[in-house]
């Protein structure tokens, strides 16, 4: 089964060390969930400048990680200088969400948090 993320690139990051991948995994797992929640939040209620803050700053986990959301982040934050409503973002949020839902449980298993 594919996973969502990429491991190589986790283990790149942590030069190899197991140990680091799983502080890697583990920190994630606690910043990315309210995170991404809080941009949610922000999009549902059309505040465009915090929806772009979160979107933001989630981008070089997601490129860390290897996790394929480059395009929907984007989309996100560019719709944030718009004037367009927030259902322009839905399909893209709900790929942000259904793929981040999954390497959510995917690191929880591989790391046993």
């Amino acid at each position: 089964m594919s996973k969502h993320y990429q491991k190589d690139s986790l283990n790149e990051i942590a030069g190899g060390d197991p140990d680091f991948m799983g502080i890697v995994a583990k920190t994630f797992l606690e910043e990315i969930p309210p995170d991404l929640q809080a941009m949610n939040e922000a999009i549902a209620n059309d505040n465009k400048e915090l929806a772009y803050q979160f979107a933001h700053k989630m981008k070089p986990n997601f490129e860390m990680l290897g996790i394929e959301l480059k395009k929907e982040i984007t989309f996100i934050e560019d719709w944030t200088r718009t004037s367009k409503s927030n259902a322009v973002v839905d399909n893209h949020l709900a790929k942000v969400n259904d793929i981040l839902q999954e390497v959510f449980k995917e690191l929880k298993a591989d790391y046993h948090l």
